[in-house]
């Protein structure tokens, strides 16, 4: 398949489907989407869908994806936390628009995987640890921003403590089964983008069950 033509396609569509942010766009454009997905769905990686990767998680639907990351308002400066590393596309997309990215992932597989990917495409500036990523990670706070790729029941105060007090947090809450992209400021004030739908996100502050 020729990737480049479809990523191509793919910014045409995110464009048409309302995402106005360039420098989005430009980030989107330059990554290898059909990396972060398993070898039989390399065909469908540019499709506007999410698709299973391992450990039950998924690597988001590029629209959502795009969404949440305009969402953030990502500066060249910024030292950026994301909750979730899953496959890493979202953790790449994120480096190519901040200074340095913290992404915390508490499957360990999947974090040596996306680790390795990263460091094979040259993200020198996003680090992948493993552990409770709905506790965030307190030695690398403040952050500027922080995503949340999984669903979450509420933003717990872990994050917003280790949010910057002029960042701003963008998380998927609700229940189980629908979530609201929510953006959330540790002042308290909050907005709300959406329907989503992600999987739980699982630790001290995420679905216990």
């Amino acid at each position: 398949m020729d990737y480049e033509r479809e990523r191509e396609a793919m910014v045409r569509q995110l464009r048409r489907m309302g995402i106005r942010d360039e420098r989005v766009l430009a980030a989107i454009a330059k990554i290898p989407r059909e990396r972060f997905v398993r070898d039989e769905d390399r065909q469908i990686a540019y499709g506007d869908h999410a698709l299973g990767i391992a450990e039950g998680q998924t690597i988001s639907q590029p629209y959502v994806v795009a969404r949440m990351t305009e969402l953030l308002e990502v500066e060249s400066d910024h030292h950026v936390l994301e909750v979730g590393t899953g496959s890493g596309y979202q953790a790449a997309v994120l480096g190519e628009l901040a200074r340095d990215v913290v992404s915390v992932e508490r499957h360990a597989a999947l974090a040596e995987q996306a680790r390795d990917l990263l460091n094979e495409l040259g993200y020198r500036n996003v680090q992948v640890v493993t552990g409770d990523a709905s506790a965030g990670y307190e030695s690398g706070a403040p952050y500027d921003r922080i995503l949340v790729t999984a669903a979450s029941p509420a933003i717990s105060p872990e994050l917003v403590r280790q949010c910057a007090a002029d960042g701003r947090i963008v998380a998927p809450v609700g229940d189980e089964e629908m979530q609201q992209l929510v953006v959330r400021r540790p002042s308290g004030q909050e907005s709300r983008h959406g329907a989503v739908k992600f999987v739980p996100l699982r630790g001290q502050a995420g679905f216990r069950h």
